[in-house]
């Protein structure tokens, strides 16, 4: 078999790194006696920095690099926009995706998107005629196109998007319930 020289040349651990995943933080470590019950997930999307940071119990374990619709960082306004909405969401599904591997649906819109939504078009803000959309969240991207997260091209309708090669991690380990902030 033959390694490729960034194989031999860094540990796993940087390899990961360099593959785009940061690592469990410090030394974390489970009772003998957890359960999956007692393992609680959370996610946070930063948008500006272009990451997707991973918590159990509260404590960061991994940052995933993403990329979202449009280059603007804005909160969705309405269907078409290509945002990527803000706020705190609940993964409500997941299912694999013949393009993207797998999909973690987002419970957007929520109440408080909608109120953002109606009162943005009280004040003008988006056309009366507007819409909001729905079917909102994280998955991969196609497989040979994981070069559009290392370059940041953003190309989604408002999703999150994360290489091919991490969707079926976090599909895996993120059960539906899971809270999701997508900040600026």
């Amino acid at each position: 078999m033959k390694f490729s020289p960034l194989f031999l040349l860094f540990p796993f651990q940087s390899l990961m790194s360099f593959a785009g995943i940061r690592p469990i933080a410090g030394d974390t470590v489970r009772r003998a006696d957890a359960t999956p019950a007692d393992i609680q997930y959370s996610v946070v999307i930063d948008k500006s920095d272009y990451e997707l940071m991973l918590f159990e119990n509260g404590e960061w374990i991994a940052t995933y690099p993403v990329v979202f619709g449009n280059k603007d960082q804005g909160d969705k306004l309405m269907e078409g926009d290509r945002r990527t909405p803000e706020g705190r969401f609940r993964i409500t599904g997941k299912r694999k995706h013949p393009e993207w591997g797998f999909f973690l649906l987002l419970d957007y819109p929520n109440p408080e998107s909608l109120t953002r939504f109606t009162d943005r078009k009280k004040t003008g803000q988006i056309p009366r005629s507007s819409r909001i959309c729905g079917g909102i969240g994280i998955h991969g991207t196609r497989m040979n196109e994981e070069y559009a997260v290392d370059r940041f091209m953003n190309w989604t309708e408002g999703c999150i998007s994360v290489k091919y090669s991490h969707i079926s991690e976090l599909y895996e380990m993120l059960p539906v319930g899971t809270s999701v902030e997508i900040r600026k």
